[in-house]
């Protein structure tokens, strides 16, 4: 299913729904948007669709929409609500999926997000997938629903080179361009590729590992069901919660990310930049991961056993000369927690190995108290085999870019927030009944939606276990694995911090930025683990984490900036980085900015000014 929507004094408002089962394609297009009936046309709009699967033949069916948890679900909650009963599924403010119900009729249909599977967009997705419908050309930034005439102007289309704007402006020539044909057209042409591209998905994971995808919400549940039902060994991993899990969250921190030196233009030198080949299925495939049941002590463990295996809460001394400090920690601002890469002293919860590691780089530790654990490596035939799998084929081939992201995103899995909230939207009558028999104080937060409220309740699907702290929720989590993977990969990549061999002008979570080529014996297209030179540059400006610019030996040009938007970036050149590096300048920049609202069901954009 795909929604198409224009803006209406800056907000986002449905015209168009479309689907498509496989044999059948249908277009919902909305009477008017005059303002005085604007919801209850779209409300009919999307009526006449639901009606239309809430039959016996879709019975316990999936619909999935591409972006449905940060588009498409915050208009079609609103209407759903009205329309039956929604028993949605929400993270963090996203929306994961929504069970419904129509009134009046038995057959229950589940949306999803398609996207979660398959995080890429839909045009580079047909073309990973070969699907045969690729997906169409349409003015999206152009909202006159009744026009028709000549090919709008190509300033309306996204993602469109002037070239391919010609063609198709050709292609009218002899015909009358009509806006509610042409809409048709492009969203239902985006649901026939959807539905190509998530058939063939559903095989190749099929055939591989027996599984089906849509009992998966999101790809990571789907990499986490693949290593449970395919290569966990038994009574290797326990589940973590309460205290315990809590405590070691807190040495949970991800890659480094800085720029050390800000401007570097290649007299005698150049200036390479490398990425690692994977690094986390790396780390995953060849280090021992802490497993089994911890076990808890207290005192300078340090000083009694040899290296022991675990997560250690401690005193930290960091040494006064050390130019890239390597162990991170959690500090509160006025902006939020930020994580910082610290010099001092401080205490905080650190992995073993990473303590072992900062020591030979003058790091001291006062151990005080912690939690031991069996070390084995569980990672290396899950990692080896998919990896396997990719390189068999080419990068054009499905099947790579699948074990690709299977791959990689079992790591966050593990790691995942176990705070699971329950949501539910439900009619005023029925929450007053509901609150009554609430005798476990269930219910965390009430807001009003149109006529009906979000309700926020403790999960009541979570089993308790009352063999942890006294009876806490049970969940498939375990921190201390992402932890740990998180703290390999930091621990590789501080071998090239610090090195006396050359410049480091700039680092990620997988890359450094330095003034010499590395050696031969890190550096492989393909091997798992080592560095792939990326680009060889002339110059480059860093402004700061995620803010930079590279001039490549060809004189191409990339420029990083994280919050400005792709039109405003076009505004964005290495003069402008370059010029920021003197004290007081400054840039701005006009932008929209997208506001979501699940409450009022939908989705407003306002200009704002990026500085």
């Amino acid at each position: 299913m795909d929604l198409e929507t224009i803006l209406i004094n800056g907000v986002h408002v449905p015209y168009l729904l479309c689907w498509y089962d496989g044999e059948v394609t249908k277009s919902y297009f909305i009477e008017n948007t005059n303002p005085l009936n604007l919801e209850e046309n779209i409300l009919n709009m999307v009526r006449k669709a639901i009606t239309d699967i809430s039959i016996r033949k879709y019975k316990g069916y999936k619909v999935y929409f591409h972006n449905f948890s940060k588009f498409d679900g915050y208009f079609l909650v609103k209407y759903l609500s009205q329309l039956g009963f929604v028993d949605p599924i929400l993270h963090k403010g996203r929306i994961i999926s929504v069970n419904f119900l129509k009134k009046d009729t038995k057959y229950n249909i589940t949306f999803k997000d398609s996207y979660l599977l398959l995080p890429s967009s839909l045009k580079k997705l047909c073309k990973s997938f070969s699907v045969e419908n690729p997906k169409g050309t349409f003015p999206v930034k152009f909202y006159e629903l009744d026009y028709k005439g000549y090919v709008p102007d190509f300033k309306y289309f996204n993602d469109l080179s002037l070239e391919d704007y010609i063609v198709y402006k050709i292609s009218y020539l002899n015909k009358i361009w009509d806006f509610k044909q042409e809409a048709e057209k492009y969203c239902e042409l985006d649901c026939i590729s959807l539905f190509q591209i998530l058939s063939k998905f559903n095989q190749l994971i099929f055939n591989k590992f027996s599984l089906n995808f849509n009992n998966y919400p999101t790809l990571p549940s789907l990499s986490f069901a693949i290593f449970r039902s395919h290569y966990l060994k038994d009574d290797q991993i326990h589940m973590l919660s309460g205290k315990i899990s809590e405590n070691i969250r807190t040495s949970y921190t991800g890659g480094s990310v800085d720029m050390y030196i800000p401007k570097v233009i290649n007299g005698f030198t150049k200036i390479y930049g490398y990425d690692v080949n994977s690094l986390y299925a790396f780390i995953m495939s060849k280090f021992k991961m802490p497993v089994g049941a911890p076990t808890y002590f207290e005192g300078d463990i340090l000083n009694k056993e040899d290296k022991p295996f675990g997560f250690f809460y401690c005193k930290i001394i960091a040494p006064d000369n050390l130019k890239y400090p390597i162990i991170q920690t959690h500090i509160k601002t006025k902006d939020g927690t930020r994580t910082v890469a610290a010099l001092g002293i401080w205490n905080d919860m650190l992995f073993s190995e990473e303590i072992y590691n900062a020591m030979k780089f003058g790091y001291k530790f006062e151990v005080k108290w912690g939690y031991l654990f069996n070390s084995t490596v569980i990672f290396d035939d899950f990692v080896n085999d998919l990896y396997k799998i990719r390189l068999e084929y080419p990068k054009t081939d499905p099947m790579n870019m699948v074990s690709k992201l299977v791959m990689n995103s079992l790591y966050g899995r593990f790691g995942m927030d176990d705070e699971f909230i329950n949501s539910e939207i439900m009619q005023f009558k029925d929450y007053e009944k509901f609150e009554k028999l609430d005798k476990n104080n269930s219910i965390i937060d009430v807001k009003v939606m149109g006529d009906n409220c979000i309700v926020k309740i403790k999960n009541p699907k979570v089993e308790l276990d009352t063999n942890l702290d006294n009876g806490c929720e049970k969940h498939n989590v375990y921190i201390s694995i992402s932890s740990a993977i998180s703290a390999y990969a930091r621990i590789k990549m501080s071998k090239f911090k610090n090195n006396p061999n050359y410049i480091l002008y700039y680092s990620d979570t997988d890359s450094i930025i330095i003034s010499k080529p590395l050696e031969a014996i890190f550096v492989s297209n393909t091997e798992l683990g080592k560095f792939k030179l990326e680009h060889v540059c002339k110059k480059a400006i860093f402004l700061a984490p995620k803010v930079y610019g590279l001039v490549y030996e060809n004189g191409e040009q990339i420029i990083k900036c994280r919050g400005l938007t792709k039109d405003s970036m076009e505004e964005f050149t290495i003069e402008t980085l370059e010029n920021l590096l003197f004290k007081n300048s400054y840039s701005e920049f006009k932008q929209d900015k997208w506001y979501r609202s699940i409450l009022h069901g939908n989705i407003s954009v306002e200009e704002q000014l990026y500085t």
